[in-house]
């Protein structure tokens, strides 16, 4: 009976589940593919792609232009104010190319260009265009009747004068010009710009004389032509653009 019953126990403990040794692992179900991810993934590759070649291959387009370094007033020439500098090529834009530079420098201004500017071809004329209802008159000045560092692009004011006779009452004014001539009557012109300064020196000697174009409403031109054929003009600074 004891040999029957422990025979029982042990198929008793034999009938259970084996555990799994150590060494096996349990099956994983297959991975699901996602085509469409992977199609994504290299088309946003060959976009970057070619945006990078596209950046390159436009940096690389590149055109050599005129670009100003001294402003030029109307009717002048560029001369030897210039420099090249190189520009995206742009097929909308009229630039005036390095290799033209000759051709721009028997042409004149039309209107004032400023220091740092690139040069476009409408910018440039055989002959300087003025704006509608405005004049360019000489003046002939001596020195005392205008401001020293007077340039090109101040705005100023004439005044008919007459001569004193002596240089005793000479006095300056506030923009660093002196006179010795006394005032006789308003102003000719309120606010006139300089166009061209032109100093009248030979080569020994240094008059102070200025000859000096200035662009006025067309209106005024007649009185300041007839006082500066008089020498009786003076100019002073006076604020403006």
């Amino acid at each position: 009976m004891k040999i029957q019953e422990r025979t029982g126990a042990g198929a008793g403990r034999s009938a259970a589940p084996a555990q799994p040794s150590v060494g096996d692992r349990l099956p994983t179900p297959p991975r699901e593919r996602k085509p469409a991810l992977a199609a994504l993934a290299v088309l946003l590759i060959l976009v970057g792609a070619l945006g990078v070649t596209m950046l390159v291959l436009q940096v690389g387009n590149r055109v050599e232009v005129v670009k100003v370094t001294k402003e030029i007033q109307a009717g002048e020439s560029v001369g030897s104010n210039v420099t090249s500098v190189m520009v995206a090529a742009d097929d909308s834009i009229n630039y005036v190319t390095w290799d033209q530079l000759a051709t721009l420098k028997t042409l004149k201004a039309k209107s004032t260009i400023y220091a740092d500017t690139i040069v476009m071809g409408q910018m440039f004329g055989k002959k300087a265009s003025l704006p509608a209802g405005k004049a360019l008159v000489g003046l002939a000045l001596k020195e005392g009747s205008y401001p020293a560092d007077i340039k090109g692009g101040d705005i100023v004011s004439a005044y008919r004068v007459s001569s004193t006779g002596s240089g005793s009452s000479n006095s300056s004014d506030s923009n660093g010009g002196s006179s010795g001539t006394s005032s006789s009557g308003g102003a000719l012109v309120d606010d006139a710009r300089v166009e061209r300064v032109v100093a009248n020196d030979d080569a020994t000697v240094s008059t102070g004389n200025l000859s000096i174009t200035v662009l006025v409403d067309q209106a005024d031109a007649a009185a300041l032509a007839s006082a500066a054929a008089a020498n009786q003009v003076a100019i002073v600074r006076v604020p403006g653009n």
